[in-house]
């Protein structure tokens, strides 16, 4: 057993993470600097030591969970303690992966997130399971006083996106949403540009967020589960369903029992979360919402192309698309032939996507900010900022309070299209006005046992 879990208080182990917290916490305030220590200076070929690690238990190491995986890996002040997922045959990969940078047979791997989080080894989780067990691993993680990285969408619906925030705040942990495009230079730039009112007075921002085309998927007769995959876990909180190969495989977040598809966790709330910071509304939101959809008809039943309208309390309006609508409305959507965001101005616009910036006038590209000048947290590593703000206690660049509000908008939009018509929203009160049904709309049942 290593030194720092033998640390005794008052009779009682202190747990590891609090330990790690403490030592950390200490450092920093002896000698004014966040405490991270280098690790040439530290020593072991290149590695932190155990002292000074961040133990990380990975739930959900799919695609995105593994491609997760690997980018902590290759920081010396982590260590990935365990594995877990439904499937074995994703577990055991990414167990391999693991033991084979760290050179050894350490990594655990388990189907029942519960037993990851309880591990007094694992300081932080990273959560990228499907959409609909976000939230209930979250809570849990909290509860356990694990930080976590958190993949987007929050939650399925406004009521567990309230319960990871308020589980988050009560617990004190370190969250850090999976909308990277915040550690982005050119979303951080576009963000301080219209903050600092470098194209007038903001007015409307839209939105063209995923391919949209429906391509039918024929019937699926059931099929046996296959061996080493817990479906009953995999469904968790969602209703019963038979097994068949295509529900499970990417095809499930366009399910809306798992997901919202493109408007919400596939895609949209990234350039949603976008609108909300360059708003500076990441702790409120839109006051009303109205809009139209298409559904998929087939197993799939999440919208495949829509056109939704909000308004905030400050005359701004976001037009929420798919992308073939948003290339239709607005020419700046041809700039490239990808999900983007365009922010018009009174005296100009901002094109921003993954790939790339243009403005009007040009010159804004050039903007060089001043000592007044409104700026944001600096981040160019989503996940090196995560790990920074646990070891210094400050702000990540994408908070819950953010994570809430921006599913909160992909939730509106949902409903709105639903229902058919203009909805009010009260953002203090977190409820639609004067509508019972849209309100109940806000949260859904889940399959017993599980529960908020």
């Amino acid at each position: 057993m290593r030194s720092e879990d033998r640390i005794m208080m008052k009779g009682n182990k202190l747990p590891r993470r609090e330990f790690l917290r403490n030592m950390l916490g200490g450092v920093a305030g002896l000698v004014g600097f966040p405490a991270v220590v280098s690790s040439r200076a530290l020593g072991g070929n290149g590695q932190a030591p155990p002292s000074d690690r961040i133990g990380l238990g990975c739930i959900g190491v799919g695609g995105m969970g593994t491609g997760h995986v690997r980018r902590f890996l290759q920081f010396p002040d982590v260590r990935v303690a365990a594995v877990c997922d439904a499937r074995k045959t994703y577990a055991d990969r990414a167990k391999k992966i693991v033991d084979e940078r760290y050179g050894d047979q350490d990594c655990h791997t388990y189907n029942d997130f519960r037993e990851l989080i309880a591990r007094d080894n694992v300081d932080a989780v990273l959560i990228a399971t499907p959409e609909h067990w976000h939230a209930l691993i979250g809570i849990e993680a909290a509860r356990h006083g694990k930080h976590m990285y958190y993949e987007k969408p929050m939650s399925l619906t406004v009521a567990e996106a309230k319960a990871v925030r308020e589980a988050v705040n009560r617990y004190g942990v370190v969250f850090q949403f999976g909308t990277q495009q915040r550690s982005s230079h050119d979303y951080r730039h576009t963000c301080e540009l219209v903050r600092n009112g470098r194209i007038g007075r903001l007015e409307t921002i839209m939105i063209g967020s995923a391919p949209s085309g429906y391509s039918p998927i024929p019937d699926q007769a059931p099929q046996p589960v296959p061996p080493g995959f817990d479906y009953d876990m995999w469904l968790g909180p969602a209703p019963w369903a038979p097994y068949c190969d295509v529900r499970v495989s990417n095809i499930w977040m366009f399910i809306s029992d798992y997901g919202l598809g493109c408007l919400d966790g596939a895609w949209g709330i990234h350039d949603v979360d976008i609108a909300q910071w360059v708003n500076d509304c990441d702790a409120s939101g839109p006051i009303e919402v109205e809009g139209a959809g298409k559904f998929y008809e087939d197993i799939r039943d999440a919208a495949y192309s829509w056109e939704v309208e909000h308004k905030y309390a400050n005359g701004v309006r976001l037009i929420h698309m798919d992308l073939g609508t948003a290339r239709s409305r607005a020419k700046e959507f041809h700039v490239r032939d990808t999900m983007a965001s365009v922010m018009y101005g009174t005296e100009g616009w901002i094109y921003v996507s993954r790939e790339g910036m243009q403005t009007h006038p040009e010159s804004l590209m050039q903007t060089v900010f001043g000592p007044n000048d409104i700026r944001v947290i600096k981040s160019d590593n989503h996940q090196r900022n995560f790990l920074d703000a646990i070891k210094t206690a400050q702000p990540t660049i994408s908070p819950v309070e953010a994570a809430a509000g921006a599913e909160t908008v992909c939730q509106q939009a949902h409903i709105a299209m639903k229902l058919g018509r203009k909805l009010r929203w009260d953002p203090v009160r977190e409820v639609f006005i004067d509508d019972d049904e849209a309100n109940r709309m806000l949260s859904k049942a889940m399959r017993s046992p599980w529960h908020l």
